[in-house]
Parts: C-alpha cells; sequence; structure tokens
C-alpha cells in the first residue's frame, strides 16, 4: 500500500468530539446508533469472525459446561459486540459477551434497550479486570489503539493478552490519503446529525500506518493489513 502523501505524519494531539466531556449528548447518541452501520460496512469484523473466532467456537462446544467469553474493551455503545452475537447465534453458537469502557455515557446509551441475557456491559477498565484476575477467550477491541498514547497503548496490550486464554484482536484504521478522501465525500451522504463524519475524518489523522502501530507494540504482538484501510493488532496464544 502506498505511503500517504499530505497525511504522511500521524496527528495523535486530536481530540474526537465524542472523546469530549461537553459534546452534545443527543449528537454522541445518535454517533453511537449510527457505528452499528458503519462498524458493518468498514470495519469487517465478519471477516475477523470467521477467521479469528469461529474456529475457536466450533472448539469450544466439545466443552458446553464451560461457555466461550468474548471480552470487548473500549466497547463505545456496543455494536460490535451485538453484532458478533448475532454471527454467533446464526452460527448455533452460545457466547458470553462483556463489554467495558470508561466512559459512563456509552453505557448509558448501551443500557437504553434491552439486552439479551448473554450480554453485559460494565463500566470498568481492563487493568481493574486484571487485577480481579478475570480472564476471557478472546479479547477484541475496535477503533480504540489511535485513542491512546504509547504508555496508554503498551498498558491496554498488556492487559489484554493477561485477559485473553486464546488471543487478542484489536482492529483499528490504517491512516492513507485515499482513505480519507473516500470518508470525506462518501459520509456525508450517509451519517447525519452526528459526530461520525468529522471524528471520521480525525480518527483517520490519528490512526496508525503498519510500521509505526508494529514499533509501539509490546513484544508478542503482530499487526496485519486488512482491506479496506484496516490495520490488526494481534497477540496470538492460539489463535490461527
Amino acid at each position: 500500500m502506498h505511503m500517504p502523501i499530505i497525511l504522511k505524519n500521524r496527528n495523535p494531539n486530536l481530540i474526537e468530539w465524542m472523546d469530549r466531556d461537553d459534546c452534545d449528548k443527543e449528537l454522541l447518541f445518535n454517533t453511537y446508533a449510527q457505528f452499528d452501520r458503519i462498524n458493518k460496512l468498514l470495519s469487517g469484523w465478519d471477516r475477523i469472525y470467521s477467521r479469528y473466532i469461529k474456529p475457536h467456537l466450533s472448539k469450544s462446544e466439545a466443552n458446553p459446561d464451560q461457555p466461550f467469553t468474548i471480552l470487548d474493551i473500549g466497547c463505545g455503545g456496543g455494536d460490535i459486540i451485538r453484532f458478533l452475537n448475532t454471527l454467533c447465534t446464526n452460527d448455533g453458537f452460545h457466547v458470553l459477551f462483556t463489554g467495558i469502557d470508561p466512559d459512563t455515557r456509552a453505557l448509558d446509551f448501551s443500557h437504553q434497550s434491552a439486552q439479551p441475557t448473554n450480554i453485559q456491559f460494565f463500566s470498568e477498565r481492563s487493568d481493574e479486570l486484571v487485577r480481579e484476575n478475570r480472564t476471557f477467550d478472546i479479547v477484541i477491541s475496535n477503533h480504540l489503539m489511535h485513542h491512546l498514547s504509547p504508555d496508554e497503548l503498551i498498558a491496554i496490550c498488556n492487559d489484554a493478552s493477561a485477559l485473553a486464554k486464546i488471543g487478542v484482536v484489536f482492529s483499528d484504521i490504517e491512516r492513507s490519503d485515499l482513505g480519507y478522501f473516500a470518508f470525506q465525500m462518501i459520509a456525508p451522504l450517509l451519517f447525519r446529525k452526528s459526530y461520525i463524519v468529522q471524528d471520521g475524518l480525525t480518527s483517520i489523522k490519528k490512526s496508525y500506518r503498519k510500521k509505526e502501530l508494529m514499533g509501539q507494540l509490546p513484544h508478542g504482538w503482530s499487526v496485519e493489513r486488512k482491506f479496506p484501510f484496516r490495520l490488526l493488532a494481534i497477540y496470538n496464544r492460539t489463535l490461527i
């Protein structure tokens, strides 16, 4: 993939609107609601599920007394969990999902509607779960890494690897000129009355290139590039 020219350098100091304490709550909740559509279009979690999660679900069926567990760190409004739960249910798998996010507004949004009994959301941090000696089969995140400082990224990765019995898959945007301008043209036609457009453009400016991300992750992690304009950071215990 060609190196960006206009977005050659990452800009980590930008702040997305939805991360501000004083952002408009209605626009914020609209953003959480619209994540469902944009992530289904662009984030590729159906492919991540097929490659990194489903094979282990098939193996887990041999021990029905120990349910398979997935943790989503920085779950936001919970759309990734709900999407994965639909995929698992359609394939006949019962999975216990836990979503954590320190932003209580995200939890307020997720609790607006009734959730299946196998899905739980908490306002906790990953280091708190580590101190509680919690473990999960697979740990995931979506669009989390570009929000973090280098020290925060290392800490989250270390927490995730400690919490995961099988492995970790963190998915995020890869910074590119083409991705930026394509999103700038198309997103305003699809997403209104939310922070999707302006925060999406900011996220691209803050996101990593593959080589940059590899240089930030702890030992034992790898990075894969996925279409379109995506990076997967993977910690592999027994992931395929």
